[in-house]
């Protein structure tokens, strides 16, 4: 059985070495490691040519979507039957892949999820259900952050932080959008995975440690920082629901109640503090726009 990682980096060096320690270490060895790079200036190219042992993919930024893009189909082309994919902020433990591989008998099981923690406690973005009708609740339904689950249970979703993926998955269903650019591209692949016959299954026993970002900054600073991310946050999340939304009102309106919150708080913060400023409304009304009209890539 051939068993490919697939990571994505970008300007994180030492979270790149620390990730692939974890991975070199694993359990039940690896066949591959494909490293795609998107455009590090940090010294992260140099390190990756100088590590005989990695296959590494050198491409401009085109994001998570991209990466995991080009990765997956490099994995599928040299013949993975299991392709594990995962940013570099991750760090599974030595049994982890082991404790993933031991689900993995049904053929209908399309992806194996691990448990991610961080300091410690559970972080998630694994979720049971998708809400496509209500526009006033999240499409996030269930939420599976109760440590009590302590065995394999079925989910709807889950990111692109550790998902071991079946091979006749991506021969099903093809590969990640690329167009998402940042956020939502693994929802998306989740939606299309489950809605083609697959099931997703979380396995709480195989454990993968998270880093944890912006622990000192206060409410202005990680907003800041997060600036240039908004439109994506919006426009994706505004596509999904155009997509996948089973009625007018979540495919329309849930949307704009989404860039309502955003437009609103950026009204009324700005006067106050740096992290929102009023030329950006126009931007957070465009993202909507580009949303539901499905108008996706990199904007310049």
């Amino acid at each position: 059985m051939q068993i490919t990682a697939v990571v994505v980096t970008f300007n994180r060096k030492e979270l790149l070495k620390k990730n692939i320690d974890c991975l070199r270490k694993q359990s039940k060895p690896l066949s591959r490691i494909i490293v795609v790079n998107n455009g590090s200036t940090d010294g992260t190219h140099e390190w990756l040519d100088s590590q005989k042992d990695l296959m590494v993919i050198h491409q401009a930024n085109v994001g998570g979507s991209g990466g995991f893009y080009t990765g997956i189909e490099q994995a599928y082309q040299t013949e993975a039957d299991w392709i594990w994919c995962m940013d570099d902020d991750v760090f599974p433990r030595t049994n982890c892949l082991e404790e993933l591989l031991k689900e993995a008998k049904e053929n209908n099981i399309g992806i194996l999820a691990p448990r991610r923690l961080m300091e410690g406690e559970i972080f998630c973005h694994d979720f049971q259900q998708y809400n496509l009708t209500n526009p006033f609740a999240s499409m996030y339904a269930q939420r599976l952050d109760n440590p009590k689950v302590n065995a394999p249970i079925e989910i709807k979703g889950t990111a692109f932080e550790g998902p071991l993926i079946r091979r006749e998955v991506v021969e099903k269903i093809g590969l990640p959008n690329k167009d998402l650019f940042i956020f939502c591209d693994d929802t998306d692949y989740c939606i299309r995975t489950v809605q083609a016959g697959f099931r997703i299954m979380y396995i709480p026993a195989a454990l993968m440690d998270k880093q944890k970002f912006f622990s000192n900054d206060t409410w202005a600073e990680r907003n800041r920082k997060k600036k240039w991310k908004r439109y994506y946050q919006i426009r994706n999340s505004a596509f999904l629901n155009h997509r996948y939304g089973k009625t007018w009102s979540v495919r329309y309106l849930r949307g704009f109640i989404n860039v309502f919150g955003y437009i609103a708080t950026a009204f009324f913060t700005a006067p106050f503090s740096k992290a929102w400023e009023w030329n950006e409304i126009p931007k957070l009304w465009k993202a909507y726009q580009d949303g539901i009209h499905e108008r996706l890539g990199i904007i310049s």
